[in-house]
């Protein structure tokens, strides 16, 4: 289904990122792992998909916050992979506290991850998908960013914008035949969530009708829908994967 095509995941060694491009891969994309730094996990994820899916797998390393950073990236998996044709817009990184007590250096460096690293690269990429008169956005937001979770103003403000960038980008390249779309996951089971506290936990479960957590693979499925020719007239939206703890 998505032969001959490039995607390129932020965020892509491990968690949610992972889960997407094993979803990808195994829909026949090749695969461009971005990540802060190659890690070993990164290498290993590169070379089983790889092996396991026999498409083409690349890992870069990227801080997305820099904007020249993403625009020679993007530049590097174009040369390596010969497009990008898929864009998931998924690092992100939290740094709790109440406003009180928020730290202005943990704000801006959320912000500048979440949310301008999503503005960094859908900017690198804006030009090939102009060019190439197609492309698929997908970028992560969070139900933090529909319901303000206390604690979380950095990170919930951080997503409330992918949301809004989100519909920006779709009117503006709309007639570019390239699509935008946001995932708004809810409590996924992570390294991210694993770092909440054990209280914090269970009154999360508690708030979701399904009573579980969400698994990355959740996620990816979604994402896999979105990077697909099925979601070809679908734009501007923002989809909840989240067990109904946001219903409203």
């Amino acid at each position: 289904m998505l032969k001959g095509k490039t995607a390129l995941v932020t965020g892509g060694a491990r968690g949610i990122g992972a889960a997407i491009c094993r979803k990808l891969a195994s829909m026949g994309a090749d695969i461009a792992i971005v990540d802060l730094q190659v890690t070993e996990q990164a290498q290993q994820l590169q070379e089983a998909i790889a092996a396991e899916f026999g498409v083409r797998a690349q890992a870069y390393a990227c801080n997305v916050s820099d904007q020249e950073q993403c625009k020679a990236t993007v530049k590097q998996v174009i040369a390596d992979l010969g497009n990008v044709t898929i864009l998931v817009n998924n690092a992100g990184i939290t740094r709790d506290a109440l406003i009180l007590g928020m730290k202005e250096a943990d704000f801006d460096a959320v912000i500048s991850t979440n949310l301008k690293g999503t503005f960094n690269m859908t900017q690198a990429c804006y030009r090939p998908f102009m060019k190439q008169k197609y492309g698929k956005i997908i970028n992560l937001a969070s139900v933090s960013g529909l319901l303000g979770t206390a604690g979380q103003a950095n990170y919930a403000a951080s997503k409330a914008g992918v949301m809004a960038l989100t519909k920006v980008t779709a009117r503006e390249l709309g007639s570019r035949g390239v699509t935008c779309n946001a995932i708004a996951p809810g409590f996924i089971a992570t390294d991210m969530t694993k770092e909440i506290s054990e209280e914090a936990t269970k009154n999360y479960l508690e708030s979701i009708p399904m009573g579980r957590a969400g698994q990355p693979e959740d996620v990816a499925n979604l994402a896999g829908f979105l990077a697909s020719p099925d979601s070809d007239y679908l734009t501007g939206t923002v989809i909840r994967i989240d067990g109904g703890l946001a219903i409203s």
